[in-house]
């Protein structure tokens, strides 16, 4: 995965759109003539229609104005408000410039987290670790190494809603959250607060073989594929909508070791790209499911 930033350079005057509404002719055609009217010039344009007759339609477009994007944005905003009313859609505008701030929440295993630093220092992913929280102390001199804000707030069984109170805290201004392997289930109330910017990687290609322990299940079932998936996080646990998901093949001669150390390669490229098209506004959740415009 390159970065959007990266491949383009300079993008001050581009706005990402990201439109989803019922199917019907002439969606496509009255977008483009209000951006036309505005002076912008569509750079790039993907679509998607599950059924033109009752189906739903997809569009992410990326849009060059003759004001900055930050300029431009309200301008957008308030052109594309009769066409929301029209066609029914849901519509996000964002400057392509920006760069968004996550944090990461860890627990001990850091293959993930080292993924996510290393992608964002070369601009792999447009985005910018602001702080990392983790339940264990672990990771601090590792992290220190890359001159990232590092939390450690203890979570003890009796004691969860603290921790969480503490780490919400932190998070405020956070544009994403990313569990790169941190091991705690997180209260609805916290979850509902982060929705839709919270991502999660799974240690399993999932519906397979949810919950703990994931690759002694694996082998257990003398599986020949092992996997990870990246999914938004919801209140039921590990059924967000999926983002992406990888697999590695495996044989017999693999035991629970091995197919851990597979695992860990396949989970930190995953978690990247899941992040990377996040931030890049390149996924629609519709229901349960996503849309990716990778």
């Amino acid at each position: 995965m390159i970065g959007e930033l990266v491949m383009t350079g300079d993008r001050s005057h581009r706005l990402r759109i990201l439109i989803a509404c019922p199917d019907r002719p002439g969606i496509i055609a009255a977008v483009s003539d209000t951006l036309y009217q505005l002076g912008g010039n569509i750079v790039t344009a993907d679509q998607h229609s599950e059924d033109p007759d009752q189906g739903m339609f997809f569009m992410r477009i990326v849009v060059q104005m003759p004001e900055t994007a930050e300029q431009a944005r309200d301008q957008v905003v308030k052109h594309l408000a009769p066409l929301k009313a029209r066609f029914g859609m849901n519509v996000r505008v964002s400057p392509a410039s920006r760069v968004k701030q996550m944090a990461v929440l860890v627990s001990r295993e850091d293959h993930c987290l080292k993924e996510l630093i290393w992608q964002c220092e070369t601009r792999e992913i447009a985005a910018q670790i602001a702080l990392i929280i983790s339940n264990h102390g672990d990771l601090e001199d590792r992290v220190g190494l890359a001159g990232i804000p590092f939390y450690h707030i203890p979570v003890e069984p009796d004691r969860k809603s603290i921790a969480e109170r503490r780490a919400s805290a932190l998070l405020g201004g956070m544009d994403l959250v990313v569990l790169a392997r941190y091991m705690q289930i997180l209260s609805p109330s916290f979850v509902e607060s982060w929705m839709g910017r919270m991502i999660n990687i799974h240690h399993s290609f999932l519906p397979a073989f949810v919950g703990p322990n994931p690759y002694r299940q694996a082998f257990d079932r003398g599986v020949k594929l092992i996997g990870a998936t990246a999914h938004y996080v919801t209140a039921e646990l590990d059924q967000g909508p999926i983002i992406e998901q990888d697999v590695q093949r495996v044989d017999h001669r693999q035991r629970v070791h091995d197919l851990k150390r597979l695992g860990r390669h396949v989970e930190r490229m995953v978690l990247a790209r899941a992040v990377g098209w996040h931030v890049e506004d390149r996924v629609i959740v519709h229901q349960n499911r996503t849309v990716v415009f990778p």
